[in-house]
């Protein structure tokens, strides 16, 4: 391949550190970005001041110009704020899904192009292949315990033609030991495991809880089992995710008992046993693909690093083959072919 140029999102860990050095071991003209993205109280993510000070000093290492880009409006309206409406409505959001959907691959990828850059590439942990009809496909990443293909269903071929992701094909090991040997600053920095905008400080449900309840009434409402007895309370309805166990105040029962359904316009939440969030059917909608809708045997994930599992996808329905376990509304059901990803949808 002729010497192209690359822009390179820099996020200030190991993975993307390394995929800048890779490229430009490769003989392109790279340069470094780092995107500014959250404007609030922020000390984890690709978010924080630290990120991007290490991005930048990994570009001074590698001698390659780099950039910051603004983009908090953006990610205002496409990332947060569908997050909140999402716990609002009482459905379980997935921001880092929606920031490389609408952000790092349509945002930054058309600001690339603009810019007179012919390629973008980052750090996840997936591949890109060829398909022998000429078209490209995202697929797992050769680490499975690193793979990202999950978080990246949402790409079209045309942001796949213009996309390098030079990390899929190592594992974390070979990444950390790559870095090390060039003496990046990164090496060892741990992986960023939290969303963005919710600080460290306040982790998991604590986190949320102060996040969201700066932005929307949190209500206090009533558990009810399938007869519809009051059996319980909890404190914010909209905290709540389908399958939920913990945290909420139920009173006797026999067994572990979990969230069925939540109904933020009336603060119910329904519990029953394990058994009664098993499906047969999850109807899906807003489905997205690599190169035309698909219908038929797939397989199925659910979750960033679930199993995947067998399914019949038959008009915004997946079928399961055997007894599946509900999806929480708003989270991704993502279709593979083997490795390969052929498209995804949100759960309704």
């Amino acid at each position: 391949m002729e010497p192209q140029r690359v822009l390179v999102a820099m996020s200030g860990g190991v993975d993307s550190s390394v995929a800048a050095a890779l490229i430009q071991e490769s003989g392109h003209d790279v340069v470094g970005v780092t995107l500014r993205l959250w404007g609030g109280e922020s000390d984890s993510g690709c978010c924080s001041v630290s990120d991007v000070d290490d991005a930048r000093r990994v570009a001074d290492s590698l001698g390659i110009d780099h950039h910051v880009f603004n983009m908090g409006e953006d990610f205002d309206r496409h990332v947060v704020e569908p997050y909140v409406a999402d716990h609002a409505a009482g459905r379980t959001p997935n921001p880092c899904i929606e920031c490389n959907r609408h952000i790092k691959f349509d945002r930054l990828m058309r600001r690339a192009r603009s810019l007179g850059f012919d390629r973008l590439a980052t750090g996840h942990h997936a591949r890109v292949v060829d398909m022998p009809d000429g078209s490209r496909r995202i697929a797992r990443a050769s680490d499975p315990a690193k793979d990202q293909s999950y978080v990246l269903h949402m790409l079209d071929q045309d942001v796949l033609a213009r996309l390098d992701l030079p990390v899929g094909e190592m594992s974390k090991d070979e990444v950390r030991a790559r870095a090390a040997g060039l003496g990046l600053r990164t090496a060892d920095k741990p992986d960023s495991q939290d969303v963005c905008f919710i600080t460290s400080a306040s982790r998991g449900d604590a986190g949320r809880r102060e996040f969201l309840g700066r932005r929307i009434p949190l209500t206090s409402g009533r558990v009810v089992d399938g007869s519809g007895a009051e059996v319980g309370r909890v404190e914010a309805v909209e905290m709540v995710t389908l399958g939920q166990r913990r945290g909420m105040d139920l009173a006797g029962g026999d067994g572990p008992r979990y969230a069925t359904a939540v109904d933020t316009a009336t603060a119910t939440v329904t519990v029953g046993s394990a058994a009664d969030l098993l499906v047969d059917v999850t109807p899906v909608d807003r489905a997205v693909w690599a190169d035309g809708p698909v219908d038929g045997s797939v397989l199925v994930q659910t979750s960033a690093h679930g199993e995947p599992v067998a399914a019949v996808l038959v008009s915004g329905a997946v079928h399961w083959e055997a007894p599946y376990r509900r999806v929480a509304p708003g989270q991704s059901v993502v279709f593979y072919d083997g490795d390969v990803v052929l498209g995804g949808a949100l759960a309704c």
